[in-house]
């Protein structure tokens, strides 16, 4: 059996079909600042698989840091009366909500007591 020559990373793609890599999403080489060394005895699927798994990770790993960056407090604007109305109610006894008071509904409505 004829050994697998080994693959550069920015060439891991060049069989894979062009519609193939576009219906999976998949870039046709990772960024210029990621670094990774493919195994020689890799094959180019292999090889592909490899920069794809690559590739996916460090785009969720990039998504997720967007998404805790964008991330912001929650607020309890118009959500306080809402709140307020739903105790009274609920409960037939006017409350009034502070801007300190817990934010999850769940961990709210049990310290209605203390409104």
């Amino acid at each position: 059996m004829a050994e697998p020559s080994p693959v550069d990373p920015e060439d891991a793609y060049d069989d894979v079909e062009p519609a193939a890599r576009a219906a999976e999403g998949e870039a046709n080489a990772l960024d210029s600042d990621v670094d990774i060394e493919i195994p020689a005895s890799a094959s180019t699927e292999e090889a592909a698989a490899i920069v794809a798994a690559i590739g996916a990770h460090v785009r969720d790993r990039e998504a997720a840091a967007a998404a805790a960056a964008a991330n912001t407090e929650p607020s309890w604007e118009g959500d306080r009366f809402a709140f307020a109305g739903r105790v009274e109610q609920l409960q037939g006894r006017s409350v009034h909500v502070p801007a300190r008071a817990p934010r999850d509904a769940w961990t709210a409505s049990g310290r209605t007591d203390r409104f």
